[in-house]
């Protein structure tokens, strides 16, 4: 959400720039790092075994919505695997062949035949442990109201009016790819500040006004799963469902509340998951400030239709579409991730069975960072709660093209 500044206003966001010069180029070399080959390419006789362990369903409807992404971007915008670059017009080709070749229905040979022979195929060098950690995301569904009352009582807000963004690269060219800077004006000093975070927005009994809330939800908790999640469904007391999107972010740090639960000694490592997060909080209500102030950033949201969306603005496929850090990785992408998933609702995590799955690189997350990182998208439902709840996973990332004819 851009909006206009005033002319008092600018020598702040001068300072801001004069700031970010220096702060931006002390990390410079950690960034860079990450990016001189997060994908290598994958000999021949290192490939793995091509399978897909839902058969290949649903996967053709995820490749079409990256094919509405590639369609509607310059034919010559280019996506880069480590140290080759694609277009976006071959982005187009590689993905309509494959689901040209799935219409088959190929056999496992002849899939993999196939792939080594029509593909290049890049393998992410993962985190520090050389692999990926991938963990869950769904769409929830909670209770909730157009108007506030008892039952009601916790809002859920739009994109507030004071808000708005500091795009660096409008300013210069030397600050493309800084992340943008989510900003207000205070009203006495005229200077610039970031926006609120959690506590604040919390502790502001006139923040209504200037976010009228899209919806009211029964439980706090809720409002919190709904956040970590980044979209949801809504379902209002006459059986109407409301579903919620996206909308921005306050700009403020993400700090995991699973993480501070394990540092705290409140819960073991190897216990945590969503819903040992819900239950703890529902039993300590007292100290529900200190653990959900923990994370500054908070998200806004709106009203729409279909979805939920991920960051390239097309539908997400329960698991075909992943999120990754797309700085890193081709928006977009065919990939192919070797992890675990349970075979059932409440299947202990240590029994999930190893799988293997072709998905599309469609979303990103603010916990999604580095290489070594996957967040799946599990659907709706009883299955996708229980996988997003309790999915900490080892495994692999790999990436497929159309390899180039010469």
């Amino acid at each position: 959400m851009n909006r206009l500044v005033q002319t008092p206003v600018l020598f702040y966001l001068l300072l801001i720039l004069l700031l970010a010069g220096p702060l931006g180029c002390r990390n410079q070399k950690k960034v860079e790092s990450l990016r001189v080959n997060p994908l290598v390419k994958v000999p021949e006789s290192d490939l793995p075994e091509f399978t897909d362990a839902f058969f290949l369903q649903d996967l053709g409807r995820s490749i079409d919505q990256s094919l509405v992404y590639f369609k509607r971007v310059p034919a010559t915008r280019t996506y880069a695997y480590g140290r080759d670059v694609y277009t976006a017009a071959h982005m187009i080709l590689s993905l309509e062949t494959f689901k040209n070749f799935l219409e088959t229905k190929p056999s496992t040979k002849n899939l993999n035949r196939f792939i080594r022979e029509r593909y290049t195929v890049y393998k992410s060098v993962g985190g520090s442990k050389k692999d990926v950690l991938f963990t869950g995301y769904f769409e929830p569904t909670y209770p909730g109201s157009r108007t506030p009352g008892p039952e009601f009582p916790w809002p859920v807000y739009p994109m507030p009016d004071d808000l708005f963004q500091v795009d660096l690269s409008e300013f210069s060219d030397a600050y493309k790819g800084h992340k943008r800077l989510m900003a207000r004006v205070d009203p006495k000093s005229r200077r610039v500040r970031p926006y609120y975070t959690r506590k604040q927005i919390n502790r502001q009994s006139d923040f209504q006004q200037k976010a009228p809330p899209v919806v009211w939800l029964a439980n706090r908790i809720d409002r919190f799963f709904l956040e970590i999640q980044g979209s949801g469904r809504v379902a209002l007391p006459h059986g109407e469902i409301v579903r919620l999107h996206y909308a921005g972010v306050n700009g403020r740090k993400y700090s995991a509340v699973g993480r501070y639960l394990i540092d705290q000694n409140e819960v073991p490592k190897e216990k945590m998951s969503m819903q040992t997060i819900r239950k703890w909080l529902t039993a300590h209500p007292e100290r529900m400030d200190e653990v959900l102030f923990t994370n500054e950033s908070f998200v806004f949201f709106k009203e729409g239709e279909g979805g939920p969306f991920g960051c390239i603005n097309v539908a997400v496929t329960p698991v075909r579409s992943i999120a990754t850090d797309t700085k890193l990785f081709p928006k977009g992408g065919l990939a192919f991730i070797q992890t675990a998933l349970p075979a059932a609702v409440g299947q202990p995590k240590e029994a999930w069975p190893r799988a293997s799955l072709f998905v599309l690189n469609q979303d990103t997350g603010g916990a999604i960072k580095g290489p070594g990182r996957v967040d799946l998208f599990c659907g709706a439902g009883d299955w996708a709660d229980y996988t997003a709840g309790h999915m900490v996973a080892r495994g692999q990332l790999y990436f497929l093209v159309l390899t180039r004819q010469n």
